[in-house]
């Protein structure tokens, strides 16, 4: 046998060893049990926090929409990730600036918060989104139902009057807090775990979800692990947060781990094989494309709603 022919022998068996090498052993189930969260919907193909968001993380595969509360001066809440209508509200100042809970429903309902995202977002820009309006947590209810999943975030609770028991008895009024404790059809999640811990007081069989800041290490989260499971079914950590250890320490605690934002697919990628078990993104398609790429035959349809680890599910 000549040097090529044992360089291309070789070749062939380096190729055929790779096609049939196991893959690589990644702690998730397979992707289409990984959940596909739509961070303030579409957010980035769409203004957040707006029903045309919501639609459209829909339609793009999202399994979950998330909705910010915000208190209004006369005791609404409304869907809004910012205390302040500064950033996303366009409209007379007296009603479309300062913070949130000094203006009555009446005076958001002035407000526009679909034509900063045309001018921020010029690519992503469409007509329709001229003079969107901020969407109440009962609107949001009223539209889609039961036929979603939502995941709900108290902002700002400790200034709220009550958000916790407005929001349960909203979930009371539209059906929702019985489907919330048997499947996770909604999510409750907050940074501040006294909010957490009174809704756990109110109703134990409510899934919670403790998030936690950007500047946290993992070293830091795992020490908090045995007491979030105590109140919570998941944490909610900033992607840069998130490594082995701290998935494997939050699985043995029964605790799913859903990491917030993640917008591109390669560290979508580097999640998934980390094992998390949802991601938050502004682009749910890129997120769902991925999932069912990994899967292999396309999911059947209908939204997935949140699991708990196989071996310590609580529904």
């Amino acid at each position: 046998m000549t040097v090529e022919m044992t360089r291309q022998a070789a070749l062939l068996l380096t190729l055929l060893a790779t096609l049939i090498a196991p893959a690589a052993a990644i702690s998730a189930p397979p992707g289409e049990q990984v959940l596909n969260i739509g961070h303030r919907g579409a957010s980035g193909e769409a203004p957040e926090h707006t029903l045309a968001a919501y639609d459209l993380a829909i339609r793009q595969g999202a399994d979950y929409i998330e909705q910010d509360l915000q208190l209004t001066r006369d005791g609404v809440l409304v869907a809004l990730h910012d205390e302040t209508l500064n950033r996303t509200a366009r409209g007379p100042a007296e009603n479309c600036t300062g913070r949130v809970d000094a203006k009555t429903l009446a005076q958001l309902k002035t407000c526009d918060v679909g034509s900063w995202f045309n001018e921020a977002f010029p690519e992503w820009a469409r007509p329709e989104y001229l003079g969107l309006r901020i969407p109440t947590l009962e609107e949001v209810f009223q539209r889609y139902g039961k036929r979603i999943n939502y995941y709900i975030e108290t902002k700002s609770p400790e200034t709220a009057d009550r958000m916790e028991e407005r929001l349960l008895a909203l979930m009371d009024r539209y059906g929702l807090r019985k489907p919330a404790a048997v499947r996770w059809q909604v999510l409750i999640q907050s940074f501040s775990a006294a909010s957490l811990q009174t809704i756990h007081r109110l109703d134990p069989s409510l899934p919670l979800i403790q998030l936690s800041f950007f500047f946290e290490t993992s070293e830091r989260l795992r020490a908090q692990l045995q007491s979030v499971a105590t109140y919570a079914v998941g944490i909610g950590p900033s992607l840069s947060s998130v490594d082995s250890a701290l998935v494997a320490a939050a699985h043995a605690r029964c605790l799913d781990v859903h990491p917030y934002t993640v917008n591109d697919s390669q560290t979508m990628a580097r999640l998934l094989d980390l094992g998390v078990d949802g991601i938050f993104t502004n682009f749910p398609a890129l997120l769902d494309d991925l999932l069912g790429k990994r899967a292999g035959p396309p999911k059947a349809a209908g939204a997935k709603t949140a699991r708990a680890s196989d071996h310590c599910r609580r529904p």
